[in-house]
């Protein structure tokens, strides 16, 4: 292999990855599609006679991966938070006083940008080199669908304008509606199922195991945020926009840089009528805070950024007839009713059924069988009947009442004192069972992947699992008698199940699916004790001393713990080994970090923020985003932000890195 050949190999390359720019980002092609072929072609051919020239981002490698057997989840290096929805005017004005109300005095810039309407993505870079790529998953930890992002073209395998160290962006991978219609034509034409919409379409298409389908998709990307850099230290959101468009990114045109909330709501008003000129879907408009600055001070709650909104288009809204109202059984056996009618297009799905919510939800609004409604999508994701239109009436609509009875197991249902929803109270209910175990295998909970709804479906139809307890018990051969459960998924599904007996305490506890007790209540749970016996124990009155465990979940913790079943659950599961204990930390052992809140500053050169906050909640302490008088240190890296000033200002502690690390060493 001569010095000639390697410099051709690279040539062909920075020629195919302009072209592809020019194409697929810019949609300004330079040559035809036969010179482009020819160029492709003698790269592959290059490659396949001197296969140590191939690298991981040559144009070639872009569909060169074999299928896959599961995606391995990654943890985001940030939170993949997902934004406040605003409907109104006065929301987005109501979102600027909070914004003064955070930092009074100062003045604030916007960036406003098209919402697409389809699936987020997280992309890492190293040395400028695509390195990761995975889904939102849970907001804190996603899939890792590096190989199907890579068919993406105008995903770029190499940043355009080489950048040192390490880069994360964020952005939507969406089809349009174009591409959409002739996908579904092909799938028509050969018999297979359709897709429901093209987010739907773009979601499915990330999901596929084998990166070779996925590249005949037509996918395509826009990238809006740049969430963090070790080399590019920008002041603005319009600043990262331009520098990710040189970097190579498809970065969307319609965006505007707004002075005040009047300029917000003419350029809302002018997509609100124009979307539909587009070529995808878009829902509404996203507002961002354009100083970095006042972003990083702003920070955000346990859902949201409080420096960006999504300010909704208006739900679209449909007419159609309910043909029925059934009752589904929920995993807290829950009886809900859901109105039935014909399949009805709305915001570009097709919907049949809408959720009531309860029986009073349903006397308010006087919802009768046979009546014709208005339904939308609230948000455009989840349809809600709206109102009735009395004035449709014949006079056979019927009075729907809720059943005594559970549709399911047939065990009397009650309705307590206070509370608007009808519950079946049955132990032995397979609707709650299969909830519970959905719950259970969740991954928030004890992340046992490959027990998806359909399988749950067949283990508790079939008898074979009657217990939270018995997935402990399940075999291969049971397994291997199963739809879609060969020999390997079976053994993948059983070793996810094994690994699940070592979760933390938290998972476990939030597992038991008590009612009240989310994720956030079960971690604080786990803090306080030490194993799932001594939380058993505990009386009302000293969970309700814990700080953020309200008199109604400690009254429903307790309640728990006394039922027959659920003790009989938790025994199971300890025969099983499943691990009830974890160590606990205690005042004696961390003096100087127990119950003390800690907030973080500047970039900091041995941990990264996500490590250092963990690190406090490991040993006690409490990692919180804002600064108050409330918090017992601050601790300050490179380049602090305003939190610096607001914490000189309420004299609240100050602690470089090292100091933040002796007091860290101190209490190992």
């Amino acid at each position: 292999m001569t010095e000639e050949i390697r410099e051709r190999v690279e040539k062909l390359r920075q020629e195919i990855s302009y072209y592809d720019h020019k194409y697929y980002v810019e949609n300004n092609p330079e040559i035809s599609d036969y010179e482009y072929d020819q160029l492709f072609q003698e790269l592959r051919e290059l490659e396949r006679k001197y296969p140590s020239l191939i690298t991981p981002t040559s144009p070639t490698q872009r569909v060169g991966g074999e299928p896959v057997e599961g995606f391995p989840t990654v943890e985001h290096p940030f939170p993949m938070l997902s934004l406040e929805n605003t409907y109104s005017q006065e929301e987005v004005e109501e979102f600027e006083r909070r914004l003064h109300r955070e930092l009074p005095g100062e003045e604030f810039d916007y960036v406003v940008e098209l919402k697409i309407d389809g699936v987020s993505i997280s992309l890492i870079y190293e040395e400028g080199k695509f390195t990761r790529g995975s889904t939102r998953g849970d907001g804190f930890r996603g899939d890792d669908i590096t190989a199907n992002l890579r068919t993406i073209r105008s995903i770029p395998l190499e940043l355009r304008e080489k950048t040192a160290g390490r880069l994360e962006v964020r952005g939507e991978v969406y089809m349009t509606k174009s591409g959409f219609r002739d996908l579904n034509n092909r799938r028509e034409k050969t018999g297979k199922s359709l897709f429901a919409n093209p987010r739907n379409a773009a979601a499915g298409s990330l999901k596929l195991l084998n990166p070779r389908i996925t590249s005949e998709r037509p996918l395509n990307t826009y990238i809006y945020n740049l969430t963090f850099s070790t080399t590019y230290p920008p002041v603005t959101h319009l600043e990262t926009l331009d520098e990710m468009k040189k970097w190579g990114f498809r970065v969307n045109s319609h965006f505007k840089h707004c002075l005040n909330i009047r300029e917000i709501i003419f350029f809302h008003n002018l997509w609100r009528e124009k979307k539909e000129e587009l070529d995808y879907d878009v829902d509404g408009m996203v507002i961002k805070v354009n100083n970095l600055r006042q972003q990083a001070h702003l920070g955000s709650t346990s859902k949201s950024p409080r420096w960006a909104i999504a300010y909704k288009f208006p739900a679209q809204q449909a007419t159609t007839r309910i043909r029925e109202i059934k009752v589904q059984v929920g995993r807290t056996g829950a009886l809900t009713p859901v109105a039935v009618f014909d399949p009805t297009p709305l915001a570009g799905t097709t919907i049949t059924r809408a959720t009531l919510h309860n029986e009073d939800e349903i006397r308010r609004k006087d919802i009768r069988v046979g009546d014709t409604v208005i339904i939308e999508k609230g948000g455009d994701i989840i349809p809600q009947v709206i109102r009735v239109l009395k004035s449709k009436r014949g006079g056979k609509e019927k009075i729907f009442d809720m059943p005594s009875f559970c549709p399911i197991c047939g065990t009397k249902v009650v309705r307590l004192e206070g509370e608007a929803v009808v519950r079946c109270i049955g132990s032995a209910c397979p609707a709650q069972l299969k909830e519970k175990v959905a719950h259970f295998a969740s991954r928030t909970a004890m992340d046992i992947e490959g027990l998806g709804d359909k399988l749950i479906e067949q283990l508790v139809d079939r008898g074979i699992v009657k217990n939270i307890s018995d997935l402990y018990r399940l075999e291969k051969e049971t397994l291997g008698f199963l739809e879609r459960m060969g020999e390997k998924s079976s053994l993948n599904l059983l070793g996810q199940i094994e690994k699940s007996k070592n979760q933390s305490l938290s998972r476990l506890i939030f597992a038991l699916g008590i009612r009240y007790v989310g994720d956030r209540g079960a971690k604080i749970l786990a803090k306080h004790f030490s194993s799932l016996e001594e939380l058993s124990q505990a009386s009302v009155q000293e969970l309700e001393n814990i700080n953020e465990i309200g008199p109604r979940t400690a009254q429903s913790i307790v309640l728990f713990f006394k039922e027959e079943e659920n003790k009989k659950l938790i025994e199971e599961l300890r025969k099983q080994g499943i691990r009830m204990k974890e160590e606990k930390v205690t005042p004696q052992k961390v003096q100087s970090l127990w119950g003390k809140k800690f907030v973080f500053t500047g970039v900091l050169e041995h941990f990264s923020r996500k490590e250092a906050q963990d690190l406090v909640e490991s040993l006690g302490g409490r990692a919180v985003s804002r600064v108050s008088q409330e918090v017992d240190f601050l601790v300050v890296g490179k380049n602090p932000g305003s939190k610096y000033n607001k914490a000189k200002e309420l004299r609240v502690p100050l602690v470089s890195e090292e100091g933040f690390w002796k007091m860290v060493k101190e209490q190992k």
